[in-house]
Parts: structure tokens; sequence; C-alpha cells
């Protein structure tokens, strides 16, 4: 089995790979880099971004406080500075809930090929 065979051993993630993991454009993470200062994907030679997984993880929060929890960009910025282990915490939470309802559907819809 080789390293790129499982996401999580990956050091660097490109833009588009960001991009689809998340549900955005690359236009949109682009634009949230020069937002948010957290967001600094280090760039190649080629000036080509390369996200590290603490990259990814300021990109996660930002995607869940502007998308999912629908704040404008300055609130997100000022509850990241007051309240980053609360966020973090709510983030981790929904992503549980998340992957519990993804198991729940799963199962309904094996029971209900049983029937």
């Amino acid at each position: 089995m080789g390293l790129n065979q499982n996401k999580e051993l990956k050091l660097y993630y490109s833009i588009s790979e960001v991009a689809e993991m998340l549900g955005v454009s690359e236009t949109l993470l682009r634009y949230w880099e020069k937002e948010f200062p957290s967001i600094a994907p280090k760039k190649s030679g080629r000036n080509v971004r390369q996200y590290t997984q603490e990259d990814i993880r300021e990109v996660r929060l930002v995607h869940h406080l502007v998308k999912e929890r629908g704040m404008k960009l300055a609130s997100a910025r000022i509850a990241l500075k007051n309240s980053r282990g609360k966020v973090e915490r709510d983030m981790e939470i929904v992503e549980r809930l998340k992957a519990v309802r993804r198991e729940l559907v799963q199962i309904k819809k094996e029971l209900d090929g049983l029937v």
C-alpha cells in the first residue's frame, strides 16, 4: 500500500483537493486566505499552494463558521480570535453528529433492503 492511498498520511494537499473536501471553490479558498491570516498554506516555487493538515483544520473552522453557521466574515474573525477553543469543540461535535447521521442513514438503507 502506497502512502498516497491513505489520505491521512499525505503531508500536503493541493487547493483543488481542499476545495473538493469542503465543497467550495478554489476562488473562495483564496479569498479566505486574504481575510483570515491563520489560513496560510505554503507556496512552492511555482506559487502552488500546499495545504498541511493544520491549514485544512483552519479552513474547516472558517467553513464551519461561515457556511454552516451563517456568520459574516467579520464575526467569524472575532469568534476565532476570542473563543477559538469553543469554535473547535462546536465544529468537532457537528462533524461527529454528521458522521452518526450518515451511519444511521446507511443502517436504515440496509434495513429497508431486508424488508
